[in-house]
């Protein structure tokens, strides 16, 4: 399932807590594609804590607790990494990442905290959500297979790599826009992973990430730039995303088509994604500026002149994915959404 309609899930999920209506969830996936981020997404949107427990770096009594005696009895202490109204608040999310890592040992303790919300005499506040993450066996990381008691104790969704999802959290995360459009040129190295080589870095969305890093640090470096893309998604994607940066160079002037001068598209594809990607990222930056609608406006007159209409669609597409429904009440937008009508009934 595609990131966006999971982010949706887990926040429905969160909000039944109310209601009583909840079910725990667990998330299914390749390593790096973002699991956790959607679940960080969902806290942040609703301010929230959220309590991340790596099953795998546990022992069974760390979660269940130390047993102490009280008179002629044991009473367990309860564990103060667990959801704790006093300490956490009233509403928060409780992960438990890595549990297809954790020895079941360890997930056999999880059992009556994940459908009962408690163990021994703790139990997890009303408002708390339990979400849980692992990869699967095919994915080369150390996993065990889930034991059916536990499975059956969740919801299941295996998480998918989704381009248009990806590139809307990348602008809200101001990932540089030269790697946007590269990989807008090419959809396919978002995520590249082959379990049977068994590489030591590759394309993933977390990689990515790494690699907008590496590129704010070296970019001024000619000669470590291109190791250190290199040692974040692999060898042959850091030479394309190397080649790819290194012939913005003929990029069209972006100042020039955000006055509204008649700057043609370039005929290269490779750059056309890249052009595309940088007006996006122009238009974010002026959203909130008393001139957003005009720029907005030459934005829309510059995606018209693309020769293949497409790519203009993906500009204003993405455009609207990043700066919302204002987009709509621009002048322009209504003869751009004219003369390419065809092509969105088309899509």
């Amino acid at each position: 399932m595609r990131p966006a309609h999971l982010g949706i899930i887990l926040e429905q999920e969160f909000l039944s807590t109310d209601k009583g209506h909840h079910t725990p969830v667990m998330l299914w996936g390749a390593p790096g594609i973002g699991k956790s981020q959607i679940v960080a997404q969902i806290a942040a949107k609703h301010q929230v804590p959220v309590i991340d427990i790596r099953l795998s770096q546990m022992e069974p009594s760390d979660l269940r607790g130390i047993p102490f005696r009280v008179g002629e009895t044991v009473e367990w202490a309860t564990p103060a990494l667990l959801p704790n109204e006093a300490k956490h608040g009233t509403a928060g999310i409780l992960f438990l990442d890595e549990i297809t890592s954790a020895p079941p040992s360890v997930s056999a303790a999880a059992y009556q905290l994940i459908l009962d919300r408690r163990l021994g005499e703790y139990q997890v506040p009303s408002g708390w959500a339990i979400f849980a993450a692992g990869n699967r066996q095919g994915d080369r990381g150390v996993t065990y297979a889930m034991p059916a008691p536990l499975a059956n104790r969740f919801s299941h969704f295996e998480v998918s790599v989704y381009l248009d999802d990806w590139v809307a959290w990348a602008y809200q995360n101001q990932i540089d826009e030269r790697i946007i459009g590269f990989l807008r040129f090419r959809p396919e190295l978002l995520f590249d992973f082959d379990p049977a080589h068994n590489p030591v870095a590759f394309p993933s969305p977390r990689s990515w990430e790494f690699t907008h890093r590496a590129l704010q640090k070296f970019i001024d470096y000619p000669n470590l730039l291109l190791g250190s893309l290199q040692a974040c998604v692999g060898d042959a994607a850091g030479i394309e995303l190397h080649t790819f940066i290194m012939n913005l160079e003929n990029m069209p002037d972006l100042d020039a088509i955000t006055q509204g001068q008649a700057v043609e598209p370039p005929h290269d594809t490779d750059l056309q994604y890249a052009v595309a990607a940088a007006l996006v990222g122009r238009a974010i930056r002026a959203k909130d500026q008393p001139e957003a609608s005009t720029l907005f406006g030459h934005i829309l007159d510059f995606a018209a002149r693309f020769r293949h209409r497409e790519m203009g669609v993906m500009l204003v597409s993405d455009m609207h994915r990043a700066i919302g429904d204002d987009l709509f009440n621009v002048p322009a937008f209504h003869q751009w959404a004219q003369a390419i009508g065809d092509v969105m009934l088309y899509e």
